[in-house]
């Protein structure tokens, strides 16, 4: 990945935003919303597909655990690689993964967390990200990693309509064009919508259909 990323002019107006919205509470409320969804989850559900392509839910949920390490390591200075290496589930997965969630949520409630500068070794090398950036990274992919994990599962995900409103320009400010289509990238292309629900619309706009698993 080059070292110095895209980074577009929306996406730069989210270290303001975090004047207008607390972002490492609602990034809280995202993962604890995760935390609820995969403790409904039997053995059985691991090898079910998820709306990430190529993903089964044993494979979303390691990579969401090496997520969480390599946010909370980057918020606290670390910025080595193998710390976001995906690590086995190990025999109780929901408390493995519950384990890395709470680990993340700690690491981004330390007081001047959005005042620090993140080395996201996952995003870019060399590159260091404002600590607003970085927390709502991890924010717009724990609203869409709960509406997976909640899709693979056959439920529903229900967030407060203040996260929603607060996710939705965070995902607006997401890179579009090539960079979707490029191996491993976070999301794809957008997805043609015409629903009023604000979730479908980030879910859509983040390449994912709303209407997943047709």
């Amino acid at each position: 990945m080059a070292t110095e990323p895209n980074i577009s002019a929306e996406l730069r107006t989210l270290d303001t935003l975090q004047r207008t919205i607390d972002l490492v509470a609602l990034d809280a409320q995202a993962v604890r919303a995760s935390i609820g969804l995969v403790e409904q989850l039997t053995s059985a559900d691991l090898s079910k597909p998820t709306p990430c392509a190529g993903w089964t839910l044993h494979g979303l949920l390691t990579h969401m655990i090496a997520q969480h390490y390599g946010f909370a390591a980057a918020a606290r200075g670390d910025s080595d690689p193998v710390l976001w290496k995906l690590r086995p589930l190990g025999a109780d997965p929901v408390a493995s993964y519950r384990a890395a969630a709470e680990h993340v949520i700690e690491a981004f409630a330390e007081p001047g967390v959005l005042d620090r500068t993140f080395s996201l070794a996952e995003f870019s090398a060399g590159y260091e990200f404002s600590g607003a950036q970085a927390v709502s990274f991890h924010f717009i992919d724990y609203v869409v990693h709960s509406w997976d994990v909640a899709k693979t599962l056959g439920l529903t995900v229900h967030f407060d309509a203040e996260l929603v409103e607060a996710a939705f320009p965070v995902a607006q400010a997401v890179p579009g064009g090539d960079i979707r289509l490029a191996p491993g990238a976070a999301f794809g292309p957008e997805v043609q919508w015409s629903t009023e629900d604000r979730l479908d619309q980030i879910i859509a706009m983040l390449g994912r259909s709303p209407e997943w698993p047709r």
